[in-house]
């Protein structure tokens, strides 16, 4: 017969102290902002995880104009947008602000047609009509032209944009400055604009949830929420004029060309090349350069260092690119920018 032995109050007590001591001496970074690498963020946390038992980094996604308010408020270690911050936002922060691009990504028009199941092609005309309200019916003729052979079907589209401050938005209305000047008069890029048609979802899950239980509806989402809730999106027409996929390899492409200004702050959207992926962007981690908690700060730097190696492994599977070897060699020389008490 097995004996069971229970332990001593006393015993349990100092194992229970022993636990308490362990768990209260695991670092607690926190962090928030971008819903756009919010499904690579939470894979690298949890694999860091792995490789750093005395860290554990807290993010939530709650937007990068969220993120943006709560690192220029410091009640977070870090933020995260998919927008660079604007001189203004900039000189309303305590103390310097540097940017870490962390990967590629790309935005994607998702859409929800009962009667088609083809990967629509989108010309950028037909995309700024759309979300201005100059383009109201599927069957329009500006859409109807780059889709020879599908039956549109004579239905009003549903517009779906963000309701939150976002990154997404950011870069969606960043391709659609470029692509239509009547765009960038009117609405501009931002992370929050004032939207001349559609209704607003929470967070890149929320636009492709209203997406996908809506007929007729198109929104815009990052490309893995697409791919993991299962939401067809389509092909955007490049400045070459070619019918794009958006996938690593042209993701990529749209980094190429550009230029890395010192402190990271870039647009990629609309860049130049017959297979380049027009609505394109980095997505940035912020961080303080005057760290004001030594531990954190160190733990920040180690992190960044393993997200710039190790880390990149993990992008492509879920939906992003790696970022270039040329940037992640100005940004290991620019992690020494980071200072610490």
């Amino acid at each position: 017969m097995r004996k069971f032995r229970f332990l001593t109050p006393w015993i349990a007590g100092i194992l229970l102290a022993t636990g308490t001591s362990a768990f209260a001496k695991m670092l607690l970074v926190n962090g928030a902002g971008a819903t756009f690498p919010y499904p690579i963020y939470s894979k690298w946390f949890s694999e860091y995880a792995k490789q750093d038992v005395s860290v554990n980094f807290n993010y939530q996604s709650i937007g990068s104009g969220g993120g943006i308010r709560q690192i220029t408020a410091q009640t977070v270690d870090f933020g995260a947008s998919d927008g660079p911050m604007t001189d203004e936002q900039l000189s309303t922060a305590p103390g310097k602000l540097l940017h870490f691009p962390t990967v590629l990504g790309g935005v994607v028009p998702i859409y929800n047609i009962p009667e088609v199941s083809e990967k629509l092609n989108f010309t950028q005309a037909a995309l700024a009509g759309i979300f201005l309200g100059n383009i109201t019916t599927w069957n329009n003729a500006e859409i109807a032209k780059a889709n020879p052979g599908v039956s549109l079907p004579n239905k009003p589209i549903l517009v779906v944009h963000r309701s939150d401050g976002s990154g997404t938005t950011y870069i969606w209305t960043d391709f659609l400055s470029s692509a239509s000047p009547t765009w960038k008069a009117k609405v501009g890029k931002s992370t929050s604009v004032n939207w001349p048609v559609g209704l607003g979802g929470k967070g890149n899950e929320g636009v492709a949830g209203l997406v996908k239980q809506t007929p007729y509806s198109i929104g815009y989402a990052e490309l893995g929420y697409a791919t993991n809730n299962k939401i067809l999106y389509g092909n955007v027409q490049n400045r070459a004029g070619q019918f794009v996929e958006c996938t690593a390899q042209t993701i990529t492409h749209a980094a190429a060309s550009a230029k890395m200004p010192e402190d990271f702050r870039v647009s990629i959207v609309n860049s130049p090349g017959q297979d380049v992926y027009p609505v394109a962007s980095f997505t940035w981690l912020l961080v303080y350069q005057q760290q004001t908690d030594r531990i954190k700060g160190e733990a920040l730097i180690k992190f960044l260092r393993w997200m710039l190696t190790d880390g990149q492994k993990y992008t492509e599977p879920l939906g992003y690119a790696p970022l270039p070897q040329e940037v992640i060699r100005l940004e290991e020389e620019a992690i020494a920018q980071i200072q610490l008490p």
